[in-house]
């Protein structure tokens, strides 16, 4: 590209006016110089007429010719007798190039063969010494980054961008190195090399799909829109939750793009150490009664309750043969890094021990809020599991036991979480009013729900046969059900249907909101039969279902092409 400098005189100030065909990323980089500006009467762009506006053009543009100006050029002549001892002058009259042939090895060091370009799939690695000018040369490509992993910038291979990339650095580069194939960590086993026409993927023990192949826009497109759909730059692979729904759209999008199609299980047995019991410490510790009085003080939960008491025990039976005041920050860093790496413990569990341990030294103990050194994991964002209203239909049928069966319809017609169906009460049922009397559930609230006409039969029959009490549900006389014992029931029935989901009780929950919204019902009132404070909640039914997409067209169809 020919880019020629001439000194001019504009709006009574000494200017160099830089003439060049137009070019997109020339002109800003360009603009990276103090003062840039264009003239709408020229038609160029100009710089001041300064040694350093000079030298910057000089590093970005070596070949640079210098036409012959109206007036004298002291500033060009002064900076071309600093880099050569000639007859500066005569060449500028003489439209000559500023350094001689005999001087054009006399380069800048950022000038040598110190590029490496290197392309794969759709992407072109780029490593280079360090320079302002490249920097902002590179950042003019859109999506453009800096991978600090790697240490090289990463641009996009579409349009014209490695032509450009060549023409920019030109005798800069030492080597271009294109990768014919897509090769990626795939799992922990070790490297996976995954063709160009494949698409493989993973369902992991975490409940997710990670999905993994060279570009394909159309691919990519289906894959950002499923919900909480994430890419994970250091592995280089998408990750989104599983559901059969999703997995088959996936593999239809692969299908239709003529990708063959791997697709694994993970199946590995993590080896975790166990949990500290009273068995492998002689003087087990307790804990603190003041600590279980505090958290009934402040009114919490009897489920609460118990899971701070266990995990606060774990934390001082780790350390047994320190007293309790001696416990420092550092070593309660190092127990919460003792969960993650030895325990493997989920994300779940982790934030309830920093709670349980921070609930100690902050509130029994009257402390200052502390941060502790150690990240809180993000909660996983996976779609709920959801039977089908046949799946389900099949589950109620399968316990023989009366009470049973009333036990999981209940959850499922009113939606309930397993603590609130096990604190019903006989007076909670309203068979005027066809409603279910949720008291004091999750966050203190109570709600009024769905009473089913069926369940209400199922009910009457129930209580009539087993005559409870007090509690709707009773296991020993006078005595509140358990929820293992639903579990248990569960677990049974499942058995006898064969469903291969990893169904639990709360499943029964996710699928009553699902088939509500597949029937007609306003998302409002589900969040209200649900107990959600939040509408966003509750919006995650609509990314479960697919009920009602086939009668919706895209606009596309409506036009007359």
């Amino acid at each position: 590209m020919t880019i020629n400098i001439t000194r001019i005189s504009h709006k009574g100030s000494d200017r160099i006016m830089v003439d060049m065909p137009y070019n997109v990323q020339i002109i800003k980089i360009i603009k990276t110089i103090p003062d840039a500006r264009w003239s709408t009467t020229l038609k160029a762009w100009h710089v001041p007429y300064t040694k350093e506006a000079y030298q910057l053009l000089k590093s970005v543009f070596p070949d640079l010719t210098i036409l012959s100006a109206t007036t004298p050029s002291p500033v060009i002549s002064q900076v071309s007798e600093d880099i050569h001892q000639s007859a500066v002058s005569q060449q500028m009259h003489a439209s000559a190039p500023l350094l001689p042939e005999s001087h054009k090895a006399i380069i800048p060091p950022y000038t040598r063969k110190t590029v490496t370009l290197e392309v794969s799939g759709r992407r072109i690695f780029v490593k280079m010494p360090k320079n302002n000018i490249d920097v902002q040369f590179l950042r003019s490509f859109t999506y453009a980054r800096w991978d600090t992993n790697a240490f090289v910038w990463v641009i996009p291979n579409y349009s014209d961008n490695l032509e450009l990339l060549q023409d920019y650095f030109g005798e800069r580069i030492a080597s271009i190195i294109q990768q014919p194939d897509y090769e990626i960590q795939a799992d922990i086993s070790g490297k996976r090399l995954v063709e160009r026409d494949c698409v493989l993927i993973i369902k992991t023990l975490s409940n997710k799909l990670r999905i993994i192949f060279s570009h394909n826009q159309a691919l990519t497109y289906v894959i950002k829109g499923v919900p909480y759909y994430r890419w994970d730059a250091h592995n280089k692979w998408w990750v989104v939750p599983f559901s059969d729904s999703i997995l088959k759209t996936i593999q239809k999008t692969a299908e239709s793009q003529h990708l063959t199609i791997i697709y694994e299980e993970e199946n590995q047995t993590i080896a975790k150490s166990a949990r500290i019991t009273s068995a492998n410490i002689p003087d087990y510790r307790t804990c603190p009664e003041e600590y279980v009085l505090k958290m009934k003080e402040m009114r919490y939960s009897e489920r609460t309750i118990r899971t701070y008491k266990s995990l606060f025990e774990e934390f001082i039976n780790y350390y047994h043969q320190y007293d309790l005041d001696l416990i420092d920050e550092t070593m309660i860093v190092a127990f919460l890094r003792y969960l993650v790496i030895e325990r493997k413990i989920s994300i779940s569990y982790q934030n309830q021990s920093i709670n349980a341990v921070k609930f100690y030294y902050e509130r029994v103990l009257g402390g200052q809020r502390k941060i502790y050194l150690i990240d809180r994991p993000r909660r996983d964002q996976g779609l709920p599991v959801v039977l089908s209203e046949e799946e389900v239909c099949a589950l109620l049928n399968a316990p023989k036991n009366l009470k049973h069966k009333a036990i999981l319809m209940t959850i499922y017609s009113a939606g309930l979480r397993i603590s609130e169906a096990i604190n019903l009460k006989i007076s909670d049922i309203d068979s005027q009013r066809m409603q279910v009397r949720v008291v004091q559930a999750k966050g203190k609230k109570d709600r009024y729900t769905l009473l089913s006409y069926r369940l209400l039969d199922v009910l009457r029959n129930y209580v009539h046969d087993y005559h409870p009490k007090v509690w709707l549900f009773e296991g020993a006389p006078g005595i509140q059900y358990s929820s293992r014992s639903i579990q248990t029931i569960l677990k049974d029935a499942l058995k006898k249907t064969g469903i291969e989901k990893h169904v639990t009780v709360h499943t029964l929950r996710h699928s009553f909101a699902t088939h509500l919204l597949e029937n007609g019902t306003d998302l409002r009132y589900i969040q209200t039969l649900l107990g959600h404070e939040s509408s966003k909640t509750t919006e995650i039914y609509t990314h479960v279902t697919t009920k009602g997409f086939d009668q919706i067209k895209s606009p596309l169809d409506k036009l007359k092409l």
